[in-house]
């Protein structure tokens, strides 16, 4: 009886202190125990990260085909096609690759760990809610994972290759050969990955904005021209580099993801009606 009473006794601040605690270090270990397994297969791990700037990537492979087949169209898109090369990478500084290891390992474990800590993160908060309220969170959760994980597929095999193709052989002088350093490229892939990731939220945002009553669909179609624009303004500042070739790779599917945000928000309207 008294078992029963205990547990019907709502937590006190510093029990669920505790338990958020809890959740956290089991994190933590995960975190650190798939870094260090993921640092002992270093081969694999840059045979991933390095991929995108070699000319023999996959993408390249796939739009020199393309090219290929349309050759009878557009002559000159063999040309223009072959014209990908790989990026060669330097190391400036003597704990740089170790360091760049330690960084690219970590970074990795988060991603893979990334379901995991949601499971865990949603287990501390699911108590505290409704049934229906845990399946809307639920399925927030998953959709928003599912959304990181496109962009993030999108930034690899489109955004960084043709980055790092562009700006890789970019120069304003032939005085001025390009060197690269290791660094460089990896904080480069990474920041593309996060920025991808988060961009193609957008969707989830508007389903969760337009549930909550604070989106409606003639809102976002009437101001689809300024949307654009804000894009565009948007992708010049978070992109990592200036010039138009990277803000359109990053503008053109952001303002895709848009509108499919309306598409989503209308039909929530239609089946809201009915």
């Amino acid at each position: 009886m008294a078992d029963m009473q205990n547990a019907d006794t709502p937590k006190t601040f510093w029990e669920h202190l505790d338990d958020l605690r809890s959740y956290i270090v089991r994190i933590l270990v995960v975190v650190a125990a798939l870094t260090v397994v993921v640092f002992c297969f270093k081969d694999v791990l840059f045979s991933v990260v390095l991929a995108p700037k070699d000319a023999d990537f996959v993408t390249f492979r796939a739009v020199r085909s393309l090219a290929a087949s349309a050759q009878s169209y557009a002559p000159g898109l063999v040309d223009s096609a072959s014209g990908f090369k790989s990026l060669q990478l330097i190391n400036t500084g003597l704990a740089s690759q170790f360091l760049v290891h330690m960084r690219t390992s970590f970074y990795f474990a988060l991603l893979l760990s990334s379901p995991f800590i949601l499971y865990v993160l949603f287990g501390f908060i699911s108590p505290a809610l409704y049934k229906a309220e845990r399946r809307v969170v639920s399925m927030l959760v998953t959709s928003g994972f599912v959304m990181f994980m496109l962009g993030a597929l999108v930034a690899y095999f489109v955004i960084i290759p043709f980055t790092v193709s562009f700006l890789g052989s970019y120069q304003v002088s032939s005085d001025v050969p390009n060197l690269v350093a290791l660094d460089s490229y990896i904080d480069t892939f990474f920041l593309l990955l996060l920025l991808m990731g988060v961009v193609f939220e957008l969707p989830v945002l508007s389903w969760l904005l337009a549930k909550s009553g604070l989106l409606k669909s003639s809102f976002m179609t009437r101001y689809r021209r300024h949307a654009f624009v804000v894009i565009l303004v948007v992708a010049a500042v978070v992109t990592p580099t200036s010039d138009v070739f990277t803000l359109s790779l990053v503008s053109v599917p952001v303002f895709a993801l848009y509108e499919l945000s309306v598409f989503i928000v209308k039909r929530l309207e239609h089946k809201s009606k009915s």
